[in-house]
C-alpha cells in the first residue's frame, strides 16, 4: 500500500519547484494562481531568492505547501494513496492533496497560520533543538524536571526528538540531556519555539480560520501529527489541526501505525527528502522514496 508523505518547515530551499514549474503547465497554473492569493510572486523567492528571505515564516511555509501540492497535482492519476500524512505544516499539504481541503483554502489556512505563528514567535524569544542518541522517556523525563518551558515537539524517528521551548529553557535542556548522554544536543535555526506551549497566542486566530473553512472527507485516511491515528471525519480533522499548533508531532508514532496499517511504500511529496531519511530510519523494512 502506498503512504503519501508532506515535509513541515525546514525543507525549503533556493531553487525549489522551478524545474516543476518549467516543466509541467499544470504546476505553473497552480504555481501562478498561489501567486494570486499570496498577494507577491513567492515563486520569485521560491526559485532565486536568498536563504534568509525563504526561511521567514510567513514565506516558508506557503512556498513549501505550494511546492507539495503542485508536485501532487502534476503526477495526475498516478498519485494514488492508500494513506496519506504530512510533518507539522506538511499536515494541510496531506489534506489539500487528499481532498478534504480545497487548494485555496489551504492555502489560506496556510498563512493565516504562518502569520499568527510569526506573531506568536515575535511575543517571546524561543528556540527548538534537536536531540540525537537518547530514548524519548529520558528527554521527556529532563524536560518535565525544568522550571522554564520546555517540552518534547517533535519525535522525528527513535533516537531523535526535537524540543522546543525558551530560549533558557532549550539551553538548559541541552546541557542535561548531553550529561544524560545524548550523541548531540543541536539548537536549531528557526523562528520560534512550535509545537509548544508558547505558540498558544496563535491557537485563537488559527482555530478560527479552521472553524470557517470548509473540510470534506478525503479520499483515503489522513494520519494527523498530534494523534498519529488516522482521520476522515472533518470535524475530528479540524479539532486535531488546532491541538497540532501547540502539541507535538509524532512522526515517528505516525509511520509506525500506517505500517501497521498496510504500508509497505512511503512516497515524499515536497521539496527535499528529510521525510524519506527518518522512515529508513525507522523501518528499513519498508521502501521510501520520492515522488
Amino acid at each position: 500500500m502506498k503512504a503519501y508523505l508532506f515535509p513541515g518547515q525546514g525543507a525549503q530551499f533556493t531553487g525549489m519547484g522551478k524545474e516543476l514549474y518549467e516543466n509541467s503547465p499544470q504546476a505553473k497554473e497552480l504555481f501562478e494562481h498561489g501567486n494570486d492569493i499570496i498577494g507577491f510572486r513567492i515563486t520569485d523567492i521560491m526559485f532565486s531568492g536568498t536563504e534568509d528571505a525563504l526561511k521567514q515564516t510567513n514565506v516558508t511555509q506557503p512556498a513549501i505547501f505550494l511546492h507539495s501540492v503542485a508536485l501532487a497535482r502534476s503526477a495526475g492519476a498516478a498519485f494514488d494513496p492508500a494513506m496519506a500524512a504530512g510533518h507539522s505544516l506538511g499536515e494541510f499539504s496531506a489534506l489539500v492533496a487528499a481532498g478534504a481541503l480545497s487548494f485555496e483554502d489551504g492555502l489560506q489556512l496556510v498563512i493565516a497560520r504562518a502569520n499568527a505563528m510569526q506573531k506568536a514567535c515575535e511575543k517571546q524569544p524561543s528556540s527548538m533543538a534537536a536531540i540525537l542518541g537518547l530514548e524519548d522517556k529520558i528527554v521527556e523525563d529532563i524536560c518535565s524536571g525544568i522550571q522554564e518551558t520546555v517540552v518534547p515537539a517533535n519525535y522525528n524517528c527513535p533516537g531523535q526528538l526535537v524540543i522546543s521551548g525558551t530560549v533558557e529553557g532549550v539551553e538548559e535542556a541541552c546541557r542535561k540531556l548531553t550529561e544524560a548522554g545524548a550523541r548531540r544536543a543541536v539548537i536549531l535555526s528557526v523562528g520560534g519555539a512550535f509545537h509548544s506551549p508558547l505558540m498558544e497566542p496563535a491557537r485563537g486566530e488559527l482555530e478560527k480560520a479552521i472553524q470557517d473553512t470548509s473540510f470534506t472527507r478525503p479520499v483515503c485516511p489522513v494520519y494527523q501529527n498530534i494523534t498519529a491515528q488516522p482521520a476522515s471525519d472533518p470535524d475530528i480533522i479540524k479539532k486535531n489541526l488546532v491541538a497540532q499548533l501547540t502539541g507535538p508531532v509524532r512522526w515517528t508514532q505516525t509511520i509506525l501505525n500506517m505500517i501497521a496499517g498496510g504500508a509497505d511504500a512511503f512516497i515524499e511529496t515536497g521539496p527535499g527528502n528529510v521525510l524519506q531519511g527518518l522512515v529508513r530510519k525507522t523501518d528499513r523494512s519498508v521502501s521510501a522514496a520520492a515522488i
